[in-house]
């Protein structure tokens, strides 16, 4: 295979698209400084031990319990091949759970048992250490969940995967209130056939060709960069690796490997757009997740020694951080009509592609956009029983103004990750109410964007 390597912002310009199937997250140097976590710039902060102090034997009772939720994790990995999505902790602890047998729901007894312990423990001085009790607190309620899921207890429902998992209550929307956007729709690409057939033709003229792929997803990645940089210290050694995959129920995907690297997969068996290049180059990179897991592996793995943050159950509340601040990135890092004006003055002719039609095409998208929450109610209906898969598709098609693959594909995805769907656009929605809040200026809203990144905040923190 071939494949794409950004190193420290550098580009290897000769770049080769390699499609592969059966692979295994999801799509300059000065600058002022941001806060982190604890509300200290990088200035300020202590340079990082040259040992990660996880390694060595727990300091307290907290990190003792913060030890025993990371060997929970991967034990649950054995019964789930998507669950654990990402881990760079001891080796022991991995081989240890690999030979753990106990059933998911012995699983989800230990994971209350846990959650016992952590009760009786004194309750921090420090908000720092609060957040962090908060986040294994509700981290343990969603192991305990999604191990009583697997273990088939009971029938699935969307809401209670939703709270339990995802620390949070989506807002219940009917298909009605997406009928304005629909119908602007209607008006800008007036025609005969169905409305998504329409919306699909139009976007087919605005597809990247093969042999223009990495030349523009190299730009789309480098701007993405540089504008995070403007804001975000990154760690000197980050890098990742870009992968062209096929057969995939996503578009995109971070696979976080440790010490600031990750491997970033692109779905390429459908067509791709331009639109896509800056997406997933925010989304899956700069600031998205990326960055937000190389900051929190220098800031809380390696400066603080807190190991729970060297693994990642993907069904869980980090899960709508994590897409919440990759969807709104891509706002922040392009504002208002900056991502369509750097489209055409760079990616359009990289792409061969006519820049006059990129203010309609934006329109367009942002009104798709607004029925994407339609794609959570289809969602609900389905894992609820209310509708079938057939059913799914065609709804998927109509509101969310999906191909049929692309429908097929959402349908695909819901089977596998369920009501994970909430995290990209509702995740989205409660990252920018928080961001946003008493922001002023767009340096303010970078630097609580980066704060939140380099912290324990789970949606249920958010306004702590």
């Amino acid at each position: 295979m071939t494949s794409t390597r950004i190193l420290a912002g550098f580009s290897i310009v000769a770049m080769t698209l390699a499609l592969m199937t059966g692979c295994g997250q999801r799509d300059a140097d000065t600058g002022p400084e941001t806060g982190s976590a604890d509300g200290k710039g990088p200035a300020q902060q202590q340079a990082a031990p040259a040992e990660d102090r996880t390694q060595g034997k727990p300091e307290n009772a907290m990190d003792q319990l913060a030890q025993d939720y990371v060997l929970l994790v991967l034990s649950l990995g054995n019964h789930d091949k998507n669950y654990v999505d990402a881990y760079y902790g001891p080796e022991e602890l991995r081989e240890k759970a690999q030979q753990d047998e106990d059933s998911p729901a012995a699983l989800a007894e230990r994971a209350a048992a846990l959650s016992d312990k952590l009760e009786a423990l004194p309750e921090p001085a420090e908000e720092m250490d609060r957040l962090r009790r908060h986040y294994l607190k509700t981290q343990l309620r969603a192991i305990a969940a999604h191990a009583s899921n697997l273990a088939g207890n009971g029938p699935r429902d969307f809401d209670r995967e939703a709270e339990l998992l995802y620390d949070t209550r989506p807002p219940k929307q009917e298909f009605e209130e997406f009928e304005p956007a629909l119908a602007e729709l209607e008006e800008l690409l007036p025609g005969d056939g169905p409305l998504h057939q329409r919306v699909q033709a139009f976007r087919k003229q605005f597809e990247i060709p093969t042999d223009k792929l990495s030349a523009v997803f190299e730009a789309a990645i480098d701007a993405c960069r540089e504008r995070t940089r403007q804001h975000i210290e990154l760690p000197e050694n980050e890098e990742f690796t870009l992968e062209y995959v096929t057969d995939k129920p996503w578009s995109g995907y971070n696979w976080y490997q440790g010490n600031a690297h990750s491997l970033i997969q692109m779905n390429t068996e459908l067509p791709v757009m331009i639109d896509r290049a800056i997406d997933l180059g925010c989304h899956e990179g700069y600031p998205g997740h990326h960055t937000y897991n190389a900051l929190l592996e220098q800031q809380l793995v390696k400066d603080r020694g807190w190991i729970e943050f060297s693994v990642y159950p993907l069904f869980s509340p980090q899960s709508l951080i994590a897409e919440g601040t990759a969807n709104y990135g891509i706002d922040l890092a392009f504002p208002g009509d900056e991502k369509t004006a750097f489209e055409r003055k760079t990616l359009y002719p990289l792409a061969g592609l006519d820049p006059s039609r990129a203010e309609k095409y934006q329109r367009v998208l942002e009104l798709i956009d607004t029925v994407s929450f339609a794609g959570n109610t289809i969602a609900r209906k389905y894992i609820n029983g209310e509708i079938d898969g057939d059913r799914a598709v065609e709804l998927f098609e109509k509101y969310t103004l999906m191909s049929p693959e692309k429908a097929r594909q959402r349908k695909r995805f819901v089977d596998t990750y369920g009501a994970y769907v909430i995290n990209y656009n509702w995740g989205k929605q409660l990252v920018a109410d928080y961001v946003e809040q008493g922001a002023d200026s767009q340096e303010e809203r970078w630097q609580r964007f980066a704060r939140l990144l380099s912290s324990p905040r789970l949606p249920s923190s958010l306004n702590w």
